[in-house]
């Protein structure tokens, strides 16, 4: 193995100063205005170092950062790169992390998060905080831990996504997703999951408009729907709801649990109302006629 070179309070400025740099570790350096420091790189570390300018980590490989700085210019940062950790950092660019493979980020905040994450493969997030819309759009093979997410349009597209103790803030989540799994979290956002394909949420507290609906297999376990009205449009599903669901309106087919239900929408010319079996607290109701109900 390689002794890395060390690069200690250096100041870049420049296209490519470090250009296809490798077996470096660099700490408390600055990179100036000047694209592409370190394009096409490998084997780095970097430690208290600040990148204020654009394209700083294209196309590098096996590269550790750790308490470092993108500032706002430092947009675009990280694209086409392969095995990269950064811990205890802070993104204020926005469109960083595209087309990258093995990513981990741990206490990592993102102020300025729009259309970061794209068509990532093999992502960690741990102690991640992002503010921006369009986050992790198309990315797949994802395992998140206490991510806090304020963006709408968030993981569409994404695939084979594990979430655990978050708290998202985001209209159309999960749209077109497939394979998506959420444990012990807070979601509030209008549609969410529309289009998605086995979309399953675990102890999870929900607000939402119309939300769950156009689902290929959506399963939901001991959760909480707050404010959710019009819930499972044409929906296959197997649900179980703790508390009250405000309203219901046209599930495609299978099972709903919960203790009360304001309002059950079921239009026989939209759907076959014997293909869901609606059970309220300890009595059950199968749909078995149009126009609106109640079962509480």
């Amino acid at each position: 193995m390689n002794e890395k070179m060390e690069i200690r309070q250096g100041y870049y400025t420049g296209e490519r100063p470090l250009f296809q740099g490798s077996d470096l570790r660099i700490y408390d350096t600055i990179f100036a205005e000047g694209e592409s420091p370190l394009k096409e790189s490998r084997n780095i570390e970097l430690y208290g170092s600040m990148f204020k300018w654009k394209y700083p980590l294209w196309y590098a490989e096996n590269i550790h950062v750790k308490n470092c700085t993108w500032f706002e210019m430092g947009r675009a940062g990280v694209w086409y790169t392969s095995h990269i950790s950064v811990e205890d950092s802070a993104v204020e660019a926005p469109k960083n992390f595209r087309r990258c493979r093995d990513v981990t980020l741990r206490n990592v905040s993102f102020p300025n998060a729009s259309e970061t994450l794209w068509n990532c493969d093999g992502v960690v997030l741990e102690e991640v905080t992002a503010k921006g819309d369009y986050f992790a759009m198309n990315s797949q093979n994802m395992k998140i831990r206490n991510l806090t997410l304020y963006g709408n349009y968030s993981f569409d597209g994404a695939k084979n996504v594990e979430v655990h103790n978050s708290r998202l803030l985001s209209k159309d989540a999960f749209w077109n997703s497939e394979n998506v799994t959420v444990y012990d979290s807070f979601i509030s956002g209008e549609y969410l999951g529309w289009n998605a394909r086995n979309l399953t949420l675990i102890n999870c507290t929900i607000e939402s408009l119309q939300g769950m609906c156009y689902i290929d297999r959506l399963v939901m376990k001991n959760c909480r729907l707050l404010d959710t009205t019009l819930a499972f449009e044409y929906s296959s599903v197997d649900v179980q709801i703790t508390g009250k669901i405000d309203s219901v309106m046209n599930p495609s087919s299978g099972i709903i649990r919960a203790d009360s239900i304001g309002e059950l929408i079921i239009e026989q010319d939209k759907v076959d109302p014997e293909k869901t079996k609606i059970i309220c607290g300890t009595g059950a109701e199968n749909g078995t006629s149009s126009g609106r109900k109640e079962c509480a």
